[in-house]
């Protein structure tokens, strides 16, 4: 019996793999399984945004609010962001070819962090995102 894709996504899949491993290519459900293999790509696009947008959002709290007192948590989270966006571009190279244009459709993401964490309204924040790739990514203190 085979499992319904719309009914319990984790069973098909699993399913599906167990499929491919004994090589019954047959009984693929080959539809579903090139929907999901294009957006794995779309996953990972998406990881790499919702990690700039955190990164960047920390980088301008950092920036404009230099007397907050706790600001040691911020640079944790730069500092991790900053590890996880190394690693995903480093498991998917060709990401790199997509950094500019990622980083700009994250940076609405980032001002929303930093005006919902700052007493800072939007006006405050740049309309562009103030630093290129190299910088938001370079491990440097302080941040430009």
């Amino acid at each position: 019996m085979s499992i319904d894709y719309d009914q319990d996504f984790f069973a098909w899949s699993q399913e599906q793999a167990r499929l491919l491993q004994s090589g019954r290519f047959s009984q693929l459900d080959t539809a579903h399984l090139v929907e999901e293999i294009g957006d794995l790509g779309k996953r990972e696009r998406r990881a790499l945004e919702s990690r700039l947008a955190v990164l960047i959002g920390h980088l301008l709290k950092w920036r404009y609010q230099p007397d907050y007192p706790n600001r040691k948590s911020w640079r944790a989270t730069i500092n991790t962001q900053r590890r996880a966006v190394t690693r995903l571009l480093d498991e998917n190279p060709s990401l790199r070819t997509e950094l500019e244009k990622v980083t700009t459709e994250a940076y609405p993401d980032a001002v929303d962090l930093a005006v919902a964490e700052t007493p800072f309204d939007y006006d405050t924040f740049p309309k562009s995102c103030p630093w290129d790739e190299e910088q938001i990514l370079k491990d440097h203190w302080p941040i430009v």
